[in-house]
């Protein structure tokens, strides 16, 4: 798994620039998130609908992207 927080200058940069505390509850904040994010990144599944019927079924099933 790669390292999913912020590096030790970065941490220090935002320690430095907005003070200590808040600095280290986004530092926090950004290393959960990334590891959420690879958490589902992980664990997605692929869906194949299957659908009898010609193209006309197909245009009813259209999904957006999330």
């Amino acid at each position: 798994m790669k390292n999913s927080g912020l590096s030790f200058n970065s941490k220090k940069a935002l320690m430095v620039n907005i003070g200590e505390d808040a600095g280290m509850e986004i530092a926090n904040l950004i290393a959960e998130m990334a590891a959420e994010i690879e958490e589902l990144r992980r664990t997605k599944v692929n869906v194949t609908r299957i659908v009898p019927g010609g193209n006309d079924a197909r245009e009813h099933l259209i999904e957006d992207p999330v």
